[in-house]
């Protein structure tokens, strides 16, 4: 029969993470607190397969591209030159009858998809919502307060003394530590341009209206993507990385259907052009990555405010000048939300049988291989052997409790692409079958060639 399949709403998405270990609820066992979200085993190890995919995509496959991890807090003079303090703040408005607070731009798009609340002023918001009685999402009434600015920075205080002159902040993205970094990064590396600095890390962001899981959360994790340029090759580079970003989701297996360009109708002051990819998620199309030309402001803004010079001097054409900047950032929860709804299906393998499986590309999958020892007490101190031969090069997972099929299905459900089980014909002729989760398709296979083989089946 036809295999087939059903994809997995955003409660069984929830649920399914918790179960299977991929992620929690933050500080659970209190209760939890509103949008935070512990990655489980499970869930570890796809983020750190995730950073290896990317880290091989952007950084070991590309010259003159460089790494670093800069510190969280930084120097609050940072954040004054980069706008964030004046300027880094969410339009908000109270429901009078239920006292939630909402975004303003959220009630537009969730009312009327069609909408680009982005391009609206603050007045023409407010002027929407009205007119059309939108209502609260919690209490359904539409008496809401005017939109006030509200500032998305997380500040902590550095220092003994609750001193205003000690306020340092939780950095609200990953970009500045690349800036405040450019100048160190072309030295020690004698970098020439056009070269880029990229870095995995936290962000934090006072969201008033967290929701979708994690894919908007009050922290959350970023894979930043600097490069500079000379002025005059600013734009061909944006839309170099433009469809660069979007090969990248379509090799981790995102389709290309599901994936669209979205370009900014309201740019930023500092923006050239701006432009997100998106992909469509249950609950319609989001952000997972952002490309933006940012031209020559941040470098510019930090020479100002910190009085060092930012400019490159090119010795061919023996000029100085303040490079341009194109920045491609990836939302890394984001991303892991994307492939969790990809690949998770329920199917129906026979008229009387189903099955859930994760089908991720087998070189994402957090287990790459299952070991299986067939019957317990004949077969577990061989399939321990193999278990402790294959751990050296791969993620595995040892199962011997439950029927064969049900550890198959056990399997499946959390995406280990192979199953290696441990029989008779294993103590007599150092055979193994494996098992595809994909096909369900078996073969025998030597104990001596397994690791090659799984390495050639992962595309490893």
């Amino acid at each position: 029969m036809k295999m087939e399949k059903r994809s997995f709403s955003m409660e069984e998405v929830v649920a399914y993470c918790n179960q299977y270990g991929f992620i929690f609820q933050g500080s659970e066992i209190y209760g939890g607190l509103a949008n935070t979200w512990d990655y489980g085993p499970l869930g570890t190890r796809l983020k750190n397969q995730l950073k290896d995919e990317w880290r091989k995509f952007f950084i070991q496959q590309r010259e003159n591209s460089y790494e670093v991890d800069a510190d969280i807090l930084m120097n609050p003079r940072v954040w004054e030159a980069s706008g964030h303090l004046a300027g880094f703040s969410d339009p908000l408005l109270d429901c009078r009858e239920c006292k939630t607070r909402h975004r303003a731009d959220n009630l537009i798009q969730d009312y009327d998809t069609s909408v680009n609340a982005d391009a609206m002023s603050e007045e023409e918001m407010m002027k929407f919502i009205r007119e059309r009685q939108i209502p609260c999402p919690v209490c359904g009434k539409s008496n809401y307060t005017d939109i006030r600015q509200f500032n998305l920075m997380f500040e902590t205080k550095r220092g003994v003394t609750d001193d205003r002159a000690n306020t340092i902040y939780l950095r609200p993205e990953n970009a500045q530590g690349e800036y405040v970094n450019y100048l160190n990064v072309m030295r020690s590396m004698r970098a020439k341009l056009p070269f880029s600095i990229g870095q995995i890390g936290k962000a934090f962001r006072n969201e008033i209206t967290p929701k979708n899981f994690t894919f908007r959360t009050i922290e959350f994790e970023q894979m930043e993507f600097q490069t500079f340029c000379r002025e005059g090759e600013d734009i061909e580079l944006y839309e170099y990385f433009k469809e660069y970003g979007k090969s990248f989701f379509e090799s981790l297996g995102l389709p290309a259907d599901k994936l669209r360009f979205h370009d900014h109708d309201k740019l930023a002051h500092y923006a050239k052009a701006a432009c997100d990819i998106e992909y469509l998620f249950p609950f319609g199309w989001g952000e997972i990555n952002g490309t933006h030309n940012r031209t020559n402001f941040d470098l510019t803004r930090h020479q100002e405010y910190s009085g060092k010079s930012m400019e490159y001097y090119d010795d061919t054409a023996k000029e100085k000048f303040i490079p341009f900047i194109i920045e491609s950032t990836y939302g890394l929860d984001r991303l892991v939300l994307a492939l969790l709804f990809e690949g998770l299906h329920e199917e129906q393998i026979s008229e009387t049988d189903t099955r859930v499986v994760f089908n991720i590309k087998p070189a994402l999958a957090p287990v790459k291989v299952n070991i299986l020892p067939l019957i317990k007490k004949r077969h577990s101190v061989k399939a321990k052997e193999i278990q402790k031969m294959l751990s050296r090069y791969f993620m595995v997972q040892y199962d011997e409790a439950g029927s064969i099929g049900k550890r198959y299905r056990r399997g499946d459900a959390i995406g280990i692409p192979f199953a290696v089980t441990v029989d008779d014909d294993t103590l007599e002729n150092n055979t193994v079958t494996v098992r595809d989760r994909d096909t369900m398709e078996q073969q025998r296979i030597s104990t001596d060639d397994l690791s090659g083989t799984i390495a050639d089946m992962l595309g490893m």
